[in-house]
């Protein structure tokens, strides 16, 4: 981890394109602010955390869930074969 020391009003760069500047510094808080480009997605780390954690869950598929979906296809088109699926 690279630690720095920063001001208020002075500004870090990663990469070529993302800056971090030190808004404001009141107590034990700190305020910053990042100007990257859209396409760059940025969040904070218990956001991200949560995000990643969805994720896995969606991702999850249950053989129930598949079976569940099969009956329900097969009972509003009924002229499915068993075998490639086209009527």
């Amino acid at each position: 981890m690279l630690v720095l020391s920063r001001q208020r009003d002075e500004t870090i760069v990663i990469g070529d394109n993302v800056e971090i500047t030190v808004v404001d510094i009141k107590g034990d808080k700190v305020r910053i602010g990042i100007t990257a480009p859209r396409a760059v997605q940025v969040h904070r780390k218990e956001v991200y955390d949560s995000i990643k954690r969805e994720n896995a869950e969606a991702s999850r598929v249950q053989i129930d869930d598949l079976d569940g979906a099969d009956s329900n296809l097969r009972r509003t088109r009924p002229n499915l074969r068993d075998h490639g699926g086209q009527p």
